[in-house]
């Protein structure tokens, strides 16, 4: 099964009622983001991006990045003297900064989401990781940030979205 079989396969099984389209996986990036699966969220909406266009892509992007900064924090968690897993602050800190970046022009709210929510998560933990001089990781299992799940919107092919 290839990547993009496997990831749908996934999506379905997240989907409410069982379709795999647009809308599940991006309902699905929020889930799984919310469970801490934040390497699976990354898959999962990298299916939209890989297929968007402008200004979806940017958006998409943004998020796909953000959950790319958790991936970092969480491995880095586990495995902290790991001689890659350990070294994983940076690589995060850079990615919140990118993610801050592409998500800015979306603000307050695209696609039924509150941007806003998830460029005050990244300059929260941009902050904390400069605070501590990358010593020191700011996540934790227990205190792992959640995203708000979008309301009131619908994905059209084409990359465009109305909000309901």
């Amino acid at each position: 099964m290839n990547k993009e079989d496997r990831v749908a396969a996934f999506t379905r099984e997240l989907s409410s009622d069982g379709k795999v389209d647009d809308r599940a996986y991006y309902r699905a990036y929020f889930q799984l983001f919310n469970d801490q699966q934040y390497y699976e969220a990354h898959d999962v909406l990298e299916q939209l991006w890989l297929k968007a266009f402008e200004p979806d892509t940017q958006f998409y992007k943004g998020l796909i990045q953000l959950a790319g900064a958790f991936v970092h924090l969480q491995k880095q968690f586990r495995r902290p003297t790991h001689p890659t897993d350990g070294r994983r602050l940076r690589p995060a800190w850079r990615l919140f900064k990118l993610a801050h970046k592409n998500l800015a022009t979306f603000c307050p709210t695209f696609h039924g989401f509150r941007v806003d929510q998830a460029i005050a998560l990244a300059d929260i933990t941009i902050g904390q990781l400069e605070q501590y001089h990358f010593a020191k990781n700011p996540w934790s299992p227990d205190s792992a940030p959640k995203l708000d799940q979008p309301v009131g919107f619908e994905i059209e092919r084409g990359g465009s979205s109305q909000t309901k």
